[in-house]
């Protein structure tokens, strides 16, 4: 058994101090205590804390008040950037100087009081509900837009209000960073204390971009309508609200049903906010739009446009008259509507199509011409640049590079017969089988089961990369059908795609704007290049040219051909001939030619060896016009030296044909 260890005599001392004697009447005052020394500690550590944690505080305050000072200090007057009634002028002109287009970027500062009360009511209850509710920053608003796109598990609704969209606008950069965030909430304040809702909104549509280069709610009115803000009619006024969103996706130069569809969605707001009815919104809804009719007597709109549309992204929002150098050759331009509108008008209706596009490049990715269709008047949605379609056998360079590179060459030997892949089974246009024959050789007839064997051979991935390198940014599939081309893609982006074989391998960037200086000559951007350096070794690109060179001399590329240069092309024709491709190029241009109808509908007896090899022959002819024949890299023709002799000795000779000087004549108002 343990022994218990005896009390120390301290302890005992402290247990008698501890008893205390009851004591009656007054009041006996105990003895004092000392503090106890680690007391003392803890509350000194605790008081120093506290000092710390308010110092902390008040620093974050002063930092917070200081940064806001700073960024009020540096604001201007949002009044003054708006009152200005004179509209900045935007002036764009060809490569050689020649004025394309004159457009206003603002058409003048419109009072709210000014424009029908639909139009603001349209604007708050599709873009801020609470606006008048709200101090700037709405934190109902931003727990709702986080609810919903948490549950969409995508972000489909923002939580900016009309007030911060206004501050991003006059004093902030695009740029998505948690600080930008934090300025636009702290302007966003700022002017709320500064100005009413009434002023704030007033500004907003004044500023706004609404697409298709204009700012402000009067410029899209004149724009898309005709007629000013102030009388626009309940449909137009939620087509406009319905643009803020999305001003190039919706606005209805790209596409009337979009916009439509949009319109439905603002009128649909509207009767929840309580600003119409349910009768009122159909009543809108069955009205036309009423879009302006445009001109497309010079030529030049489509590629106006999409001046107009890219300019924000180089310059941003400018203020002052504007002056846009551009790519754009205004004869070449001209040339390619007035031949294609021509030649539709001529034979569409017999082969039952009804639209077209056509792109050209040079070698270094500058657009020259650009038509976006058969009419701007007409349509002015721009099927160049927006339109993805199906390009069919025009997608098999990308499958033939890709073997290239995995170790074929054109002379390596493929079987043309009957395939199978993934139970998926080829058929070629002719409906025949050739057995034995060369790369070279099927590339140039376009033989489909060659392009799929070697498509699944070297590997479809692998294919999508090649054309992801050259230039392709549309979404591709890896299905056995992507080797004859049933990945949508749009004209441009096929185009640029094509400008390495033409340029010996370098990569682009396809644009159409070279420089913008302002009012006082001072130059804003000027493009350098996207710096893609080489995307094809040179090897490659000289055996591409030989395939791409054997299809207009022997292929289905013939009615291409130019009789005075050395071209590479290919042929393209989706399922049941919906869309019809022909992308072709020299040591000068590339171009491409796309034909069919905007609904998908079927077109007689139309391949890329037809229609659009004619449209395209007949657009290089004349953007060849003086220019001396060059080989395609890595390749030589025996009558290269002849022909350019030819040439340049007797240029007479190239001009004296019927289809040449018709042109001409044409152009020249003849």
């Amino acid at each position: 058994m343990a022994t218990r260890r005896k009390p120390k005599p301290a302890a005992k001392a402290a247990k008698r101090k501890e008893h205390v004697e009851p004591h009656f009447g007054g009041a006996k005052r105990a003895p004092a205590r000392k503090p106890r020394k680690t007391s003392q500690t803890g509350s000194t550590i605790r008081r120093a804390l506290l000092r710390g944690l308010y110092t902390t505080i008040a620093l974050i305050a002063l930092i917070i008040v200081g940064s806001f000072l700073y960024f009020v200090a540096r604001l201007p007057d949002p009044i003054l950037l708006t009152l200005d009634d004179r509209p900045p002028n935007l002036t764009i002109l060809a490569s050689d100087g020649t004025v394309l287009a004159e457009r206003g970027l603002r058409r003048g500062y419109v009072r709210l009081d000014r424009l029908p009360p639909y139009l603001p009511q349209a604007v708050i209850a599709t873009e801020d509900r609470r606006f008048y509710n709200h101090l700037g920053v709405d934190p109902v608003g931003l727990v709702r837009a986080g609810m919903r796109n948490l549950i969409a598990g995508s972000v489909v609704q923002g939580g900016s209000t009309i007030t911060q969209q206004l501050a991003k606008n006059l004093f902030l950069s695009p740029d998505r960073t948690m600080a930008r965030k934090l300025e636009e909430a702290m302007y966003a304040i700022w002017l709320e204390r500064r100005f009413t809702k009434d002023e704030i909104l007033e500004l907003y549509l004044n500023r706004v971009y609404f697409g298709g280069g204009t700012y402000g709610v009067e410029a899209a009115a004149r724009r898309y309508f005709g007629r000013s803000a102030r009388s626009v009619t309940l449909t137009q006024a939620a087509l406009l609200a319905g643009l803020l969103k999305a001003p190039s996706r919706y606005a209805p130069t790209r596409s009337v049903e979009l916009a439509t569809t949009r319109v439905d969605v603002v009128l649909d707001n509207m009767v929840e906010a309580g600003f119409l009815t349910s009768a009122e919104a159909e009543t809108a809804a069955a009205e036309p739009l009423r879009l302006r009719t445009f001109s497309d007597e010079t030529g030049y709109p489509y590629a106006v446009d999409w001046v107009a549309e890219t300019l924000p992204e180089v310059v941003g929002n400018a203020e002052g008259d504007l002056v846009v150098e551009t790519t754009i050759d205004a004869g070449l331009q001209r040339a390619a509507q007035l031949t294609l509108r021509q030649t539709l008008d001529a034979e569409g209706k017999d082969l039952d199509v009804s639209e077209g596009a056509v792109v050209v490049l040079d070698t270094s990715g500058g657009i020259k011409a650009l038509i976006g269709g058969r009419s701007y008047r007409s349509s002015p949605f721009d099927r160049a640049v927006k339109a993805l379609r199906q390009p069919g056998s025009a997608f098999k360079p990308f499958v033939y590079l890709t073997a290239l590179e995995s170790g074929y060459t054109p002379d390596s030997i493929a079987n043309d017969e009957p395939v199978a892949v993934d139970g998926w089974a080829p058929k070629n246009h002719t409906g025949t089988y050739r057995g034995t024959v060369t790369l070279r050789d099927s590339f140039a007839q376009s033989i489909n089961t060659v392009a799929v064997k070697l498509a699944d051979e070297v590997g479809r991935g692998n294919v999508v990369s090649t054309a992801r390198r050259l230039g392709i940014r549309s979404e591709l599939h890896d299905r056995p059908s992507l080797a004859l081309g049933t990945a949508e893609v749009t004209p441009l982006e096929l185009v640029a795609a094509y400008v390495p074989f033409a340029n010996g391998g370098e990569g682009i960037t396809p644009h159409i704007i070279a420089r913008v200086r302002n009012a006082d000559g001072k130059q804003l951007y000027e493009y350098k290049g996207a710096g893609l350096a080489r995307v094809v070794d040179e090897s490659y690109v000289a055996e591409m040219n030989d395939m791409m060179n054997a299809t207009m001399v022997s292929g289905t590329g013939r009615q291409a051909a130019l009789p005075d240069q050395i071209a590479g092309g290919k042929t393209g024709t989706s399922q049941n001939s919906r869309d019809a491709w022909f992308v072709g190029y020299t040591a000068h241009y590339v171009g491409g030619v796309w034909v069919g109808n905007d609904d998908g509908s079927k077109m007689r007896n139309v391949t890329g060896g037809t229609l659009p090899a004619h449209i395209w022959h007949d657009i290089m002819v004349y953007a060849h016009e003086g220019k001396q024949p060059l080989a395609l890299p890595g390749t030589r023709s025996p009558w290269l030296e002849e022909a350019s002799s030819r040439l340049w000795t007797a240029p007479a000779e190239k001009s004296n044909t019927p289809l040449y000087r018709r042109m001409i004549d044409l152009l020249s108002g003849g």
